[in-house]
């Protein structure tokens, strides 16, 4: 069995939600090498897009920022933000998106701008950007979380999920059938209920148990009956993604730790050359 990290777990898990054929919407880090990996393995026909109009990219390295025309090998066609939300996105033609995750309650409601009080700028997070449009008309949306939480209410809805649950979200005039559609953590993955649209425990990464999930969300989690354990990458996905994107492969803390050394030599060569 190939060893993985947790970043490329999610990855691995997270492309199986795109099929061949699907247009996607995807930003930085772990969603667009979810997209990657599903392009190079069983969704070849998939076309990639992003926020900043970027249409059916082929990239070979991750987004420095959503309009990175250096990271693809080429694109189909170029258009601005406008054209993103009116044309494609709003039109409804998003098949999957894939957005990051600050906060999230029972009701896949997500938090991506400030903890806390709204007022207080040093607990801000980076804003919600174009996700409350591909929230609202993507026909399914896939939310990866590591360092965010489960709260019983959100403090700033950002994006809507299902509301208050059941056809709320319909009600307030979303398209029917939009929505979040599943969410992963570092320890399994959930989806929501298809009548009370709650969020349920639908399978566990391996080494994980129920009880460690629980003890993260701060409501009765309900637990798929037929829980399933999710399948750890295979050596060809961990290659992938290590070759397409290393720095998720080496985590945050990793990085840190191998740039702090060449930036101190940097400073040193400047401090010599005076």
């Amino acid at each position: 069995m190939a060893k993985y990290t947790e970043a490329e777990i999610i990855v691995a898990n997270a492309a199986k939600e795109i099929a061949d054929g699907d247009i996607v919407v995807i930003g930085q880090g772990i969603p667009m090498a979810a997209g990657v990996l599903a392009k190079a393995t069983h969704a070849p026909n998939c076309v990639i897009l992003t926020e900043a109009g970027m249409v059916g990219i082929d990239p070979f390295r991750n987004l420095l920022h959503i309009a990175d025309p250096t990271c693809t090998r080429g694109y189909a066609y170029s258009c601005d933000m406008v054209d993103v939300f009116t044309t494609i996105v709003n039109r409804g033609l998003v098949d999957v998106t894939f957005l990051g995750v600050g906060q999230i309650d029972r009701y896949g409601n997500m938090n991506s701008t400030v903890f806390g009080d709204y007022h207080d700028f040093r607990m801000r997070m980076m804003g919600a950007g174009g996700a409350p449009e591909f929230f609202g008309y993507a026909s399914k949306a896939v939310l990866t979380m590591r360092g965010g939480k489960f709260v019983e209410k959100v403090d700033y809805v950002s994006s809507p999920g299902y509301l208050d649950g059941y056809d709320a979200r319909e009600k307030a005039g979303f398209p029917p059938g939009s929505g979040p559609k599943a969410v992963y953590s570092p320890k399994g993955v959930f989806r929501f209920a298809e009548d009370s649209k709650e969020l349920y425990l639908y399978g566990l990464f391996p080494g994980h148990s129920v009880e460690e999930v629980k003890a993260e969300v701060p409501w009765e989690l309900e637990v798929a009956g037929d829980l399933v354990e999710l399948p750890p990458p295979t050596q060809e996905e961990v290659d992938l993604i290590r070759e397409f994107a290393p720095e998720i492969s080496a985590g945050r803390r990793l990085q840190v730790e191998l740039s702090i050394p060449r930036i101190m030599n940097i400073l040193s060569q400047r401090s010599a050359q005076g």
